[in-house]
């Protein structure tokens, strides 16, 4: 599975990269509107940091629109991959710009049914937004399963992009369910690889050779 972060803070993304294990990144218009800064010439500063697929979000509604915001994003950086609202204005946008040979990533999907339309749309990637899904007492694992089913079945090619993370179990659950990305805020990404037993655990060791030196 792969690993996203989900941000537009290029610190965070900066600090992320750092280990090496930062598959890609995903924005959208929230998060780009708390940096302040341009939208453009931030893509490239993330682009230059991880070379991986970036998601960057058109905010035109109808579809003309969008597929126009979608080729000026496209043409920003070989990694940036459009993200279109799962909406039939952003379906038919999506089928466009697919057919142009523009990866597309088909965004607030809360639904199997809209996983459907978006994988035949041809979509790269579509976004269930599985923590949105628990606040209102639905069960977002529930769906990946679905799509992941749905999709295996008819060997669609679009992959299923987790969005929404909240906190580690459900990046395990992501994964347990075959969901091909999981896009995370910075701070869950950090969760990932701490553990309290692992830092006992070191602790331990260190003190007991310390120890076994001073003899």
């Amino acid at each position: 599975m792969k690993l996203y972060l989900d941000t537009a803070n290029v610190k965070e993304i900066q600090e992320g990269a750092k280990l090496g294990l930062i598959d890609g990144v995903t924005t959208n218009p929230s998060l780009v509107a708390k940096e302040g800064r341009s939208f453009k010439e931030m893509l490239l500063e993330i682009c230059k940091m991880v070379d991986g697929p970036i998601s960057a979000e058109v905010v035109a509604i109808e579809s003309e629109a969008m597929v126009k915001e979608g080729r000026d994003l496209a043409k920003v950086h070989k990694n940036i991959v459009v993200k279109v609202p799962l909406i039939p204005e952003g379906l038919r946008a999506t089928k466009q710009l697919a057919a142009e040979g523009i990866r597309v990533n088909v965004t607030l999907c809360f639904s199997p049914t809209q996983a459907l339309l978006a994988a035949k749309a041809g979509a790269w990637c579509v976004s269930p937004f599985i923590g949105r899904l628990d606040d209102v007492s639905s069960d977002g694992m529930a769906l990946i399963r679905q799509i992941v089913s749905i999709y295996k079945n008819y060997d669609f090619k679009t992959q299923v992009l987790v969005a929404s993370v909240r906190h580690p179990q459900h990046v395990v659950e992501a994964a347990l369910a075959g969901g091909h990305i999981c896009t995370m805020p910075y701070a869950v990404f950090q969760q990932l690889v701490k553990h309290p037993l692992t830092d006992l655990g070191l602790k331990k060791f260190l003190a007991d050779w310390e120890a076994m030196n001073k003899k």
